[in-house]
């Protein structure tokens, strides 16, 4: 089947995927954008698996402040300094650093949570926290998504929340 240009387009444009990677996703899908999406998505978990092993010694801090009553900062790291320098990179920092100020998680991944710990995990847990931005995916969604975009190994190496008035 041959696909559009404009659905090339448009479908990089929403993913962040490669051209080539759209082209080739639209023509297993037989010009499904929905299904080329869920294509490009099968792919980019499966590019973070393979990249599971290597370093993240790069990186960014990023903070966010809410109304100057709530701060959050946080340390995403990746392999290389020049994927911290994209702006998707950036992006996906501030989008985190965002949901830790709103949403209060306690830790990174689930599995760190105390066996006593009160709540929900997956509320309590960073990684599997519904996005503030769009619930129909979590962080874990948008990691694996950058990671797809950028072809490098990201994660949240650690941050911290700050309430004015709020506990210590």
């Amino acid at each position: 089947m041959t696909v559009s240009v404009d659905d090339i387009k448009a479908l990089r444009a929403e993913t962040g995927a490669g051209v080539m990677a759209c082209r080739t996703a639209l023509s297993e899908a037989d010009g499904d954008l929905e299904q080329a999406r869920a294509l490009l998505r099968e792919r980019g978990v499966a590019t973070a698996a393979k990249r599971a092993h290597r370093d993240t010694a790069e990186g960014i801090v990023e903070s966010y402040l809410h109304r100057g009553r709530i701060g959050a900062m946080l340390e995403l790291n990746c392999e290389t300094d020049f994927v911290a320098r994209t702006d998707v990179f950036k992006e996906l920092a501030h989008d985190i650093a965002m949901q830790i100020a709103s949403m209060n998680p306690q830790v990174i991944d689930a599995a760190d949570l105390p066996a006593d710990a009160d709540g929900d995990p997956a509320e309590l847990a960073l990684l599997s926290q519904t996005f503030i931005k769009d619930p129909s995916k979590t962080i874990q969604d948008l990691i694996t998504d950058a990671v797809a975009t950028t072809g490098e190994k990201i994660a949240v190496r650690r941050f911290a929340r700050y309430e004015l008035g709020g506990e210590a």
